[in-house]
C-alpha cells in the first residue's frame, strides 16, 4: 500500500502540494492527472526517492521493486534487444556474479554456482531474450532492428526502448510518465493490453484519455494542490467530478442564503433592547459559519475553425500516383504506390496503418511539401490547405514571438485585431510578444493550431496534432474539429479524436491506400488477430504483418465471423454495462447524500441539544452512505474486471 499523508513541496517560489494525502492499494491502476504544471512529475520524483517532501511522508513497503521510464539514453553501441534486457537488472547482476565466479576455474566455489543457475531459473534467464523481443515486436520494432546498436535510433524510437526496459524490468511499482506520447495507434492498442496483464501497482500520466480509460481503475487528481482520489477510470471521473461542481455550487449558494438571512436579523435587530440577546446569538452564529470555498474547475480553454471562405469539390484528385523519395542518387523509393483517389468536399477521414507504412508521407504529398514520383495530382480550384505535423513546429522562428509569426501571414491586419485572435489562443499579454524559444510543445502546438485556423482553410491535414497536447487543449481541438465546415484528414494515435471528429478510415499498408470497413474496435480486434496469426507461425507474437484491408468482396465471410464474434461479446457485455451505469448512477446519488449530510453536520446549531435525535439519525445515515459506497464501487469493480475479461478474449 503507497501512504501519502498530510505531504506538502515547494519547488522554487512554488507551492505544489499542500498538506495532500491519498492512499493506493496494492494491484490498483492510477492514472495521475491534473494541469501542466501541477506537480505530476515531481510526484513520481518523490515516489523514486530523488525528491523529499517538505513536510509529511509518502510510504510504500521497501522491498518494493519501482520501475520507470529512463528520460534519456546515451548513444550505445549495444543491440537494441540486450538494451532492453538490461532492464532487468536483478537478472543482469545474477549473470555478472556468475561470469566472475565461473572466471575462478579450478577455485570457483561450487555451491554458489549452484545457487546462482537456480536464483537465474527463478529469475527466467532462459526466457528472457524471448520476452524482450516481445517487448520490442509489440512497440513496433522489426525483427530485423533487434540487433542493431541503440545509438542507430532517433530520439523517439529510443523512448520506445526504454519504455521496453521498464516493462522487462519485474516490478511492484511501475511508474508511467506520458507513455504514449511517441507510439503509433498499433503499439498503443498492446501498451493497452499488456498493461491491463500486469499484476504490480500502476501509476501513470497521461492525456490520453482512451488509454486512461483503458488501464486505470482509479483517477488521482491534482487540484488546488491537493490529491484526490476518484473510483473508476477517467470517464467516471469526469462524470464524479462533474456531479461535485454541481453539488458545491449549490451548497455554496444555500450558505450564502443563510448567511444573508442571518445578517438581514442581525441588522434588523442588534440596536433593539428586546432582541439583542438574539441578535448577538446570530452574530457569533454568524462567526462560527466557515466559508465554503467555490469548487471550481479549470478555466476552460476552447477555439473554433473559422467558416472556409470557399468550397470546392472535388478538392483533390489523385490518378495513379506513387509517393516516396528519391535517395541522393535520384532512385526512386516508392513508399505507397498505384493511389487513385478522389476527395470530395465534406469528407472527414482517419488514416489508419502501422508506424513507417506511409501515413505521414501521404499527407505530405497532398500537403504539396512532397511531389509524386509519378501520375498525376489535380487540385480543386480555390483549395486551401491547412496542414499540421511535428515538423511545422520545428519550422517555427523561435526568436519570433507568436505576434511577429501571425503577422507575417496577415500583414494586412490590424496588431489589436492579432492580439485578440491570440489571446483567444491563451496567448495574452506580454505573452504575445515574447520570443517562443522557451516555451512549451503544447504552447508550440497551439500557435500552430492558431496560425492555421487564421488561414480559414476548407482542408484540414493534420498528423499527430496531439502529441504535446494537454487534456484541456486536446478536448477544444475536438470539439474545434467536430463543428469544422471543411473537410478533414486525420493521423492521429488518440481514439478520442479519431472517434469524435472522423467519419471514415482509410489504410495504408503494404505499400497500398485502401478502405477499411470497420471502426477502432474493429481494427484493434483485426490487430490482434494478424498478431495471432503471425504468432502462430513464428511462435511469437509480431507485428511485421500489419492489419491489411483486402477488398471488401473478399472480405464477406471475415466480416460475417467477426459480425457473429462481436454479437457474442455484445450479448456478454450489455447486460454488465447496463448494470455498470446504474452502479455509477447509485454511487452519484450516494455521494450527494453525503456530501449533503456533512454540509448539514458542517452546522454548529446540529450538536445543541434541541437537535440531539436529529444529530443521531444524521451519524446513522453518514454510515449507511460509507456502506453502499464501499458496497457500490466494489460492485463497480468487479464488473469492470469482468469486462476487461471480456475485452481481452
Amino acid at each position: 500500500m503507497i501512504r501519502l499523508q498530510k505531504f506538502s513541496l515547494m519547488r522554487g517560489t512554488k507551492l505544489l502540494f499542500d498538506l495532500a494525502d491519498l492512499t493506493i492499494n496494492p494491484g490498483e491502476k492510477v492514472g495521475l492527472i491534473g494541469t501542466n504544471g501541477s506537480g505530476k512529475s515531481t510526484l513520481f520524483a518523490m515516489l523514486r526517492d530523488e525528491l523529499h517532501t517538505d513536510s509529511g511522508s509518502i510510504d510504500y513497503p521497501k522491498q518494493w521493486r519501482v520501475a520507470h521510464v529512463a528520460q534519456e539514453t546515451p548513444a550505445l553501441e549495444r543491440a537494441a534487444v540486450d538494451s532492453v534486457i538490461d532492464g532487468d537488472t536483478t537478472l543482469r547482476a545474477l549473470e555478472s556474479e556468475l561470469a566472475a565466479v565461473e572466471a575462478q576455474g579450478e577455485d570457483a566455489d561450487g555451491n554458489r554456482i549452484g545457487e546462482l543457475y537456480a536464483h537465474l531459473a527463478d529469475a527466467d534467464a532462459y526466457t528472457a531474450r524471448s520476452r524482450a523481443e516481445q517487448l520490442l515486436v509489440g512497440l513496433g520494432f522489426s525483427e530485423a532492428q533487434f540487433e542493431n546498436p541503440v545509438a542507430s535510433f532517433s530520439g523517439g524510437w529510443r523512448m520506445r526502448l526504454n519504455l521496453a526496459q521498464a516493462l522487462m524490468c519485474p516490478s511492484d511499482l511501475l511508474l508511467l510518465d506520458e507513455p504514449t506520447n511517441h507510439l503509433d495507434l498499433d503499439a498503443i492498442i498492446w501498451l493497452e493490453s499488456w498493461l491491463k496483464n500486469y499484476a504490480g501497482t500502476m501509476i501513470v500520466i497521461s492525456h490520453d484519455r482512451d488509454f486512461l480509460d483503458g488501464v486505470t481503475n482509479v483517477i488521482a487528481h491534482i487540484d488546488e494542490r491537493k490529491l484526490k482520489r476518484y473510483s473508476g477510470n477517467y470517464s467516471a471521473f469526469e462524470r464524479q467530478r462533474a456531479a461535485q461542481l454541481e453539488l458545491a455550487q449549490s451548497l455554496q449558494e444555500k450558505q450564502q442564503r443563510k448567511r444573508a438571512h442571518l445578517q438581514s436579523f442581525i441588522d434588523r435587530f442588534k440596536a433593539k433592547a428586546t432582541k439583542a440577546k438574539q441578535a448577538q446569538s446570530r452574530i457569533k452564529a454568524l462567526a462560527r459559519m466557515e466559508e465554503l470555498a467555490p469548487l471550481r474547475a479549470a478555466a476552460e480553454f476552447s477555439f473554433e475553425f473559422r467558416e472556409p471562405e470557399r468550397a470546392p469539390n472535388p478538392l483533390l484528385v489523385l490518378d495513379e500516383v506513387d509517393t516516396g523519395y528519391r535517395n541522393e542518387s535520384n532512385e526512386e523509393k516508392i513508399i505507397v504506390g498505384n493511389i487513385t483517389f478522389t476527395l470530395q468536399a465534406g469528407q472527414r477521414i482517419g488514416l489508419l496503418g502501422v508506424n513507417g507504412a506511409g501515413k505521414s508521407t501521404l499527407i505530405k504529398t497532398i500537403a504539396g511539401d512532397l511531389s509524386p514520383l509519378s501520375g498525376d495530382k489535380h487540385l480543386g480550384k480555390g483549395l486551401v490547405v491547412g496542414y499540421f505535423a511535428q515538423q511545422q513546429l520545428e519550422m517555427l522562428q523561435h526568436d519570433d514571438s507568436p505576434l511577429m509569426h501571425l503577422m507575417r501571414i496577415a500583414p494586412n491586419a490590424r496588431e489589436q485585431e492579432l492580439r485578440d485572435f491570440l489571446g483567444r489562443f491563451n496567448f495574452p499579454g506580454d505573452m504575445v510578444k515574447s520570443p517562443i524559444a522557451p516555451f512549451s510543445g503544447g504552447e508550440k502546438a497551439r500557435l500552430a493550431l492558431a496560425l492555421i485556423v487564421w488561414q480559414r482553410p476548407n482542408l484540414l491535414l493534420l498528423d499527430e496534432p496531439t502529441n504535446h497536447l494537454d487534456l484541456e487543449t486536446r478536448e477544444a481541438l475536438t470539439e474545434a474539429l467536430a463543428q469544422f465546415d471543411g473537410t478533414l484528414i486525420l493521423v492521429s494515435h488518440d481514439r478520442h479524436l479519431l472517434r469524435a471528429t472522423t467519419d471514415e478510415f482509410l489504410i495504408v499498408a503494404d505499400g497500398q491506400l485502401t478502405s477499411f470497413d470497420g471502426d477502432l474496435d474493429d481494427y484493434r480486434d483485426w490487430l490482434f488477430k494478424t498478431r495471432v496469426k503471425t504468432s502462430a507461425s513464428a511462435n511469437e507474437p509480431s507485428k511485421t504483418a500489419a492489419p491489411v484491408s483486402t477488398p471488401i468482396t473478399d472480405r464477406k465471410e471475415d466480416k460475417r465471423i467477426d459480425a457473429k464474434e462481436r454479437q457474442r461479446l455484445s450479448s456478454q457485455r450489455k447486460p454488465l454495462e447496463k448494470r455498470l451505469q446504474k452502479i455509477e448512477a447509485e454511487i452519484g446519488d450516494a455521494q450527494r447524500q453525503k456530501a449533503s449530510i456533512e454540509s448539514t453536520l458542517a452546522d454548529s446549531t446540529v450538536y445543541e441539544e434541541p437537535r440531539k435525535t436529529e444529530l443521531t439519525q444524521l451519524l446513522e445515515k453518514q454510515q449507511r452512505c460509507t456502506a453502499l459506497l464501499e458496497q457500490l464501487e466494489s460492485e463497480w469493480l468487479e464488473i469492470q474486471e469482468s469486462l476487461e475479461q471480456i475485452a481481452s478474449e
